[in-house]
């Protein structure tokens, strides 16, 4: 059940990330997923290191710190996304 809820999670990060990124990204929706999960583990691990990992109620700097993750994992990895498959359309 874990590794569902960090799909889940992954998707609603990258969908909410690619919104607040201004401009067009290119990567695929799988993608965003993937690098939306990679920015939840990445915030998982700054709260844990901040200390506000576990909190009473709803963890919203937890929260924070994930969304913030996902923002710049998709948007570095969109723009190398983007890099590479420049690079494939101008050889062919």
């Amino acid at each position: 059940m874990g590794w569902l809820w960090a799909i889940i999670v992954g998707f609603v990060l990258g969908l909410i990330a690619k919104a607040v990124i201004p401009g067009k990204q290119h990567s695929p929706l799988w993608l965003t997923t993937i690098f939306g999960i990679l920015g939840a583990i990445a915030g998982n691990a700054i709260a844990r290191a901040a200390g506000v990992a576990e909190t009473r109620g709803i963890d919203w700097t937890r929260h924070l710190f994930q969304l913030v993750a996902a923002i710049i994992i998709v948007f570095l990895g969109d723009m190398a996304y983007t890099a590479t498959l420049g690079k494939r359309k101008q050889r062919i």
